[in-house]
């Protein structure tokens, strides 16, 4: 049974629900999220599974998908995270945006994003069938990986990272950060 996943409008207001494939084609606004875990100093990214019906072979965070009808964005997280990693910690959202991708004539994303980061030092058990491979990575080599062979990472990368980072790295008024 396909996925129905949840449409929004530009304040992420749900205003409907459609099949996942049927709204990467049409494209419709839909919610989404994107997860990183981090821990001293390094994101622990993954190499989507080749097999991806989109950004296969590419890297992007650390899990990403869509909440299902009936499901919070919570509970979304937790099943995806999951799944997708072997991993249960606690995250918590830090950001969001809406980004538009034309994969092809018959193929977009079309997201709300919702950036999530949880701290996290342990075994990861990847899912193959999603990841084909998982590496702790630094900022400073993500930026320099996104600047010089962009076309190696999944296109909402950039702007979830960056939020995630800012949350993670940002100096607070007691000096120690998150």
């Amino acid at each position: 049974m396909e996925d129905h996943i949840i449409l929004v409008d530009l304040l992420d207001r749900e205003i409907g629900y459609e099949e996942k494939m049927k709204a990467h084609v049409r494209p419709l606004l839909h919610r989404a999220f994107s997860i990183f875990l981090y821990h001293d100093g390094k994101f622990l990214l993954q190499r989507r599974a080749f097999s991806k019906y989109h950004s296969g072979g590419l890297w992007a965070n650390t899990c990403c998908s869509h909440p299902r009808r009936g499901e919070t964005l919570a509970q979304a997280v937790d099943r995806r995270l999951r799944e997708e990693t072997g991993v249960s910690c606690p995250v918590r959202e830090v950001g969001s945006f809406i980004y538009c991708y034309k994969f092809n004539e018959k193929l977009y994303e079309y997201e709300y994003d919702h950036v999530f980061v949880g701290d996290y030092q342990g075994e990861v058990a990847p899912n193959r069938e999603e990841i084909e491979e998982m590496a702790w990575v630094s900022t400073e080599d993500l930026t320099a990986g996104l600047t010089e062979r962009p076309l190696d990472y999944a296109p909402w990368l950039p702007q979830a990272a960056a939020i995630a980072a800012a949350a993670v790295y940002r100096p607070s008024s007691s000096g120690l950060g998150l």
